[in-house]
């Protein structure tokens, strides 16, 4: 099937109107709607954003990409749009993109249409291409450049293996791989190719597409390689590189970063993959080590039980704070049902499921069971001496750690069973020896641990004006200072394990400067606009949105562009506001939801304009810092 079966002049606009990403989807969209090529437009864009949320579509040099492959779309098709000026798409080289060629691929069987779509991605390669389509003052042009593009390939011409230029004596392999399979694969195909034919440098590239995987490495290729490059954005198979120099990065760096990668290649500056067996055969990533990964895989498994129970919780004292109390006048029947959805069975999941993924993290599957049992002990159970349980946050951290890593010692004893007995070891052996070398520790050191947790949270409550404030300020500068990096994640931790606790000032106190690095900047971009270019100051207008759902992330862009400057003035106005919301003494019962949960905070009304005001503040800080931190861009008008 040829690009032009798909590309039609119904699908193609000259000058797109739009002046943001979300305005060239929808008018990319609108077009194959009207050419009667989809089902559901609105379908059709749900897949299209969930695509981008993987990772952008927009490969740089000017090129989007997006695509889908849809149970909306009625006939495959592509349509193109194009944008003189440029417009801002979160694009890998941070430049603004020109051409958008919009690929929607049916979700059935057949996927002859996919090589089609894979070639379109090849053309794009070619700068004299992406020229002609720039010039182009017709639609006939556009499609005459892609016919013209089509038939230098299928000529005589075509590429085929030459054996005349002088090659390296390495044997190079690539694999090159991304979530939809569709557009980045083949790009980054292209791009080792060509590259490694103008170093004269041998290379063969499988590509793991949406129609299956193509130009397979074999054995003997394997065998043969010196080096081996893997570009992929999800799981492709590693077992068979077992033993060989492996370099394994994103498959975005294979087309901006493919020289650099082939030289690496090339003096074999890569580490030796060692496969290890008993884990998934398809698992990208050597090595899920770090003691920051698996924690931050118990959290962010353990969060939805966090959000969703302490929002529900906050919410059932909207009827009175003794509202869940049958013998109380403000008794709510429906009030006290969430509260016990809230806390009685979302918070008391909360600990057993983070140590669960702790230890799922360390051990994989096996892991989990003895995970859930140790943070269940941790929160539950009577010692053996009699002392009661309650070492709750930092019990089920010690839990998920302590029953990942006996898990995987459990595993070396068994590792040298007979074949016969491999089936029972996973449902067998390993959670019958991990559960109970779990348990028994835990039985054993939670009495102590209780005793610490308590003074832990003791201390904490205790302390009172200068100190709490200066605890106030550490946590909001934490909040700000790697924008929901490992420090910020800490801080957000620590707030989580104090609303375990029953100490609601702490997350309050995070919440509050979690939302001021993106509100500041965005408020700065407003009131200095000299100091931002059009498409920072574009960004802004979603830094407001993403500051007020408290997602601190919204600040990245900026920061990225210029941290000398972003950085400083975010902090600054984060422990502004992490000190004020301590002074002040709020509290708030729900873990997450910025503004929208500002009316959940305990005290009545005062209180909510006392934490909004520290909000303010610090927002306020953190724009006039920017504003006088940054100096005028040359594309201020």
């Amino acid at each position: 099937m040829k690009i032009t079966q798909l590309l039609t002049e119904e699908t193609i606009i000259l000058d797109v109107n739009a002046n943001s990403k979300q305005e060239v989807l929808t008018e990319l969209i609108d077009q194959l709607d009207g050419a009667g090529k989809l089902i559901n437009k609105a379908s059709f864009m749900d897949d299209i954003l969930a695509r981008e949320a993987q990772s952008t579509t927009g490969i740089g040099d000017g090129i989007a990409i997006p695509h889908a492959k849809s149970a909306a779309v009625k006939t495959p098709a592509i349509a193109f749009g194009r944008s003189t000026d440029g417009l801002d798409y979160d694009s890998l080289d941070g430049q603004p993109a020109h051409l958008f060629f919009m690929i929607a691929a049916t979700d059935g069987a057949n996927n002859d249409h996919l090589e089609a779509l894979s070639r379109l991605a090849t053309f794009l390669m070619d700068e004299k291409f992406r020229e002609r389509i720039l010039e182009a003052t017709t639609k006939e042009d556009i499609l005459q450049a892609v016919n013209d593009k089509e038939t230098e390939l299928d000529g005589p011409e075509e590429p085929a293996e030459t054996e005349e230029s002088p090659k390296t004596s390495r044997k190079i392999l690539a694999v090159t791989a991304c979530p939809t399979g569709i557009a980045h694969t083949f790009m980054a195909a292209e791009k080792l190719s060509t590259t490694a034919k103008e170093m004269n440098v041998s290379i063969k590239v499988e590509t793991n597409g949406s129609s299956g995987v193509k130009n397979r490495l074999t054995d003997a290729d394997i065998a043969e390689a010196d080096a081996i490059i893997v570009a992929a954005d999800t799981k492709v198979e590693m077992a068979r590189f077992n033993g060989k120099p492996v370099i394994q990065i994103p498959v975005g760096k294979a087309i901006y970063e493919a020289e650099e990668l082939i030289t690496r290649a090339v003096n074999l500056d890569a580490p030796i993959y060692k496969h290890d067996g008993s884990k998934d055969d398809t698992e990208k990533s050597e090595s899920r080590g770090g003691f920051y990964k698996h924690l931050m895989n118990g959290v962010s498994n353990m969060l939805p039980f966090v959000v969703g129970g302490g929002i529900l919780i906050a919410l059932s004292f909207f009827w009175g704070i003794e509202s869940g109390n049958p013998d109380s006048p403000e008794y709510n029947a429906f009030a006290a049902m969430l509260g016990t959805i809230g806390g009685g069975k979302a918070f008391f999941l909360m600990v057993p499921v983070l140590a669960g993924f702790i230890a799922s993290s360390i051990a994989d599957r096996p892991g989990f069971a003895p995970g859930m049992v140790g943070g269940l002990i941790a929160i539950t159970v009577t010692g053996v001496d009699g002392a009661n349980g309650g070492s709750g946050f930092l019990g089920g951290l010690i839990a998920g750690f302590l029953a990942g890593y006996l898990t995987l010692l459990v595993k070396v004893m068994f590792s040298r069973l007979p074949n016969s007995l491999e089936g029972l070891k996973p449902v067998l052996f390993f959670p019958v020896f991990s559960i109970a070398f779990t348990g028994i520790i835990m039985m054993l050191i939670n009495p102590p641990l209780t005793k610490i947790y308590t003074g832990l949270t003791a201390f904490l409550e205790g302390l009172g004006g200068t100190n709490v404030v200066l605890v106030g300020v550490l946590l909001g500068a934490m909040m700000a200072i790697d924008m929901g990096g490992p420090i910020n994640k800490a801080a957000y931790t620590f707030g989580i394990a104090m609303l375990d606790a029953q100490n609601f000032t702490f997350i309050a106190t995070v919440m509050a400067a979690g939302m001021v690095p993106p509100l500041g900047i965005a408020l700065a971009t407003t009131l200095f606009k000299k100091r931002f270019t059009k498409q920072e100051r574009e960004a802004g207008k979603t830094a407001y949105v993403l500051g007020a759902c408290f997602i601190t992330e919204g600040v990245i862009p900026f920061a990225a562009a210029d941290p000398a400057r972003v950085i400083p003035a975010s902090v600054a106005g984060a422990a502004l506001t992490g000190g004020l919301t301590m002074l002040f003494d709020i509290g708030l019962r729900a873990p997450h939801g910025g503004v929208f949960v500002m009316g959940l905070v305990e005290g009545g009304f005062g209180n909510v304009l006392l934490y909004a005001l520290a909000i303010i503040a610090g927002t306020i800080v953190t724009a006039l810092l920017a504003g006088v931190l940054k100096k005028n861009v040359i594309q201020a008008a």
